[in-house]
Parts: structure tokens; C-alpha cells; sequence
């Protein structure tokens, strides 16, 4: 009898929506991307995303309840922001143990809200349960106009590869505390185009393979390119940890650079965006090319062009 450890967790996602039957002509998408598209208004699709944290396994004891709430908000607004749309109302379900003090249950929804306030998300409600271990799960809705909405699926063979900020160490605090790429997000669907976008959670290379298996291509990603964080302990950390929370996004032309406050006028490698705070020259967030789309399968090159071959794929809960 086959184990999830056997099949791992895409593969049950797989299997899943294998026998899934979408019955209601208002679905435009359910499962297979970031988040679940839906007829809604002229003009704008619904957006819907679910996440869970699971102490243990998102979290430790390490982490402040404040974190753990927050951090339970921002990866449900970052994959609303991986569909190039805008988080708008969010159910709150908790578990938790019964010896756990209300003032750290109080916290935890200060996290949340505080984000929540942040990005202009309605908390509408949710559910409480007694559980062993500390349960966080988030419904978040959200919309997009229909010519922003960005896929998995699209990206086409000699499209370039980009991401957002670096990547490594997330482990060390960052995905706790990160600020979900919402403005960035919005900024690549209004001026770039992108022909296909996702989240970075599960680790550039898994994350990249979603898209190639979703646009039914392959790519080339080079070694020398990818952007390091100061956190990062290996490239291949940076490739496989996950948990970084950038945008990973496919293009069909070189972007313009961005109109900073230093008026920078020629195209580079490194292309400044909006801050995740909006304010221009204060904790800039650059974009970088990596790679291109290409045929068949996904590879990692040297500054020779011979391929680098790694051991770790990506996060998945059930090939821990």
C-alpha cells in the first residue's frame, strides 16, 4: 500500500485534482496555481487562497505569537500577490492547546491584524478548536482586474526568467517577518507583463518546475546570476530551502529599468522596483534575470555552461 512519503505532497495534489470535477460554469481556474479564479464582476476576477501553519513545522518555540500570526497572514497575501491581484477579506481558523494563556492568543491576532492593516485585508471571522499542537489557517480572498490576472502557466520558450530581491537563510528569521510582494506585484502586471508568475515557498527549483510543467516547457537557469542574501549558507540553500516569499516570473522582453530617485537612465542586470514600503530609494527591491525559458527540462549552468547537479528539490511536508 502506497504511503504519502511514496507519492509526496504534489503527488497527492495531483491525485486529487485528478478526481476533482469543477460542476459550476463560474470557475475559471481551482485547483493548480496559487490561488482559485472565479467569475465575479465586470471587469475582476475573485481570487481564493487557503494556508496552514502547523507548529512544528512553519513555526518553533522560537517564534513569537505575533510572528506566527503574521507570518500566517503574509503567505496567503503573497500567493494573492503571485496572481497579480489585491488581498481583500480573510476567515481566520485557530487551534490551540487549552493551556495556552489568552494573552498569547491576543498576539497572535495582533500579528495578523497589524498586517492586515497594513494591506487593507477585512478579518470577517473564522473558527476556534482545541488542538495538541498550534493550528493557523487562513481563507483569503481577493481580486484582479482581468488583463492583470497572471498564471502559472504561459510562459513560453525564450521568455526570460526573473526574481525579486534574493534568495537564502529564510530559515533564520526572514519568513517570519517578510512583507508579502504585493506593490512589486502589481507594479510587474501594469508595466511588464509577465507571461507567468508564482510564489518562491517551496524553493526556486521546485517552485520554477510548477511553472515548466504548467507551460509545458523547460529552462536555463545560471549559477552566476542568482541573487544570494546575506543569510544564504549555500547556493544550494538559496535554490531548494524555500520559504524566501519572492516572485518568480517569466517575461518576453527585457524590462525598462525602474524610474528611481537616482534617475538611473541604462538597462542593468539589476532592475530597481518600488519598495515594499512604496518609498522611493528606501529599501529598493530589484529584480534579476536568471535564466530563460527553454525546451524540455530544467537546468542549472555554470559560468562554463556545464550543468550543476544538486541533491535537494524543494520543500515537501511529506519527504521530510
Amino acid at each position: 500500500m502506497k504511503k504519502l512519503k511514496d507519492i509526496g505532497e504534489f503527488g497527492l495534489i495531483n491525485r486529487i485534482a485528478e478526481k476533482e470535477k469543477v460542476l459550476d460554469k463560474e470557475v475559471i481556474l481551482g485547483i493548480g496555481d496559487d490561488a482559485a479564479v472565479i467569475k465575479y464582476k465586470k471587469g475582476r476576477y475573485l481570487l481564493l487562497t487557503t494556508d496552514m501553519l502547523i507548529e512544528g513545522v512553519h513555526f518553533n518555540k522560537k517564534a513569537t505569537p505575533f510572528q506566527i500570526g503574521w507570518k500566517a497572514l503574509a503567505t496567503n497575501i503573497s500567493d494573492i500577490a503571485a496572481m497579480g491581484g489585491i488581498p481583500k477579506y480573510a476567515l481566520v481558523s485557530l487551534g490551540l492547546k487549552k493551556e495556552i494563556s489568552v494573552k498569547f492568543v491576543d498576539e497572535i491576532y495582533r500579528g495578523i491584524r497589524t498586517l492586515a492593516k497594513k494591506f487593507k485585508v477585512t478579518i470577517l471571522g473564522g473558527d476556534t478548536v482545541s488542538s495538541p499542537k498550534i493550528v493557523v489557517n487562513i481563507v483569503l480572498s481577493g481580486e484582479v482586474e482581468k488583463n492583470y490576472l497572471t498564471l502559472r502557466k504561459g510562459a513560453q520558450i525564450g521568455d526570460k526568467i526573473y526574481i525579486t530581491g534574493a534568495l537564502g537563510g529564510s530559515i533564520l528569521g526572514k519568513h517570519l517577518s517578510f512583507i508579502p510582494r504585493v506593490k512589486e506585484a502589481r507594479y510587474l502586471v501594469k508595466n511588464l507583463h509577465p507571461t507567468s508568475m508564482i510564489d518562491i515557498s517551496d524553493g526556486l527549483l521546485s517552485d520554477l518546475k510548477r511553472i515548466c510543467e504548467a507551460s509545458e516547457v523547460g529552462a536555463k537557469i545560471y549559477q552566476k546570476k542568482i541573487p544570494l542574501s546575506k543569510e544564504a549558507v549555500s547556493l544550494e540553500n538559496a535554490l531548494t530551502a524555500g520559504e524566501d516569499f519572492e516572485l518568480l516570473f517569466t517575461v518576453s522582453h527585457h524590462p525598462p529599468p525602474y524610474p528611481s530617485h537616482q534617475g538611473r537612465g541604462k538597462q542593468q542586470q539589476l532592475t530597481p522596483l518600488p519598495s515594499r514600503e512604496g518609498k522611493a530609494g528606501e529599501g529598493e527591491v530589484h529584480i534579476t534575470q536568471i535564466g530563460e525559458v527553454a525546451k524540455k527540462e530544467i537546468l542549472l549552468l555554470d559560468e562554463k555552461g556545464k550543468r550543476i547537479r544538486l541533491t535537494g528539490n524543494g520543500f515537501d511536508h511529506f519527504r521530510l
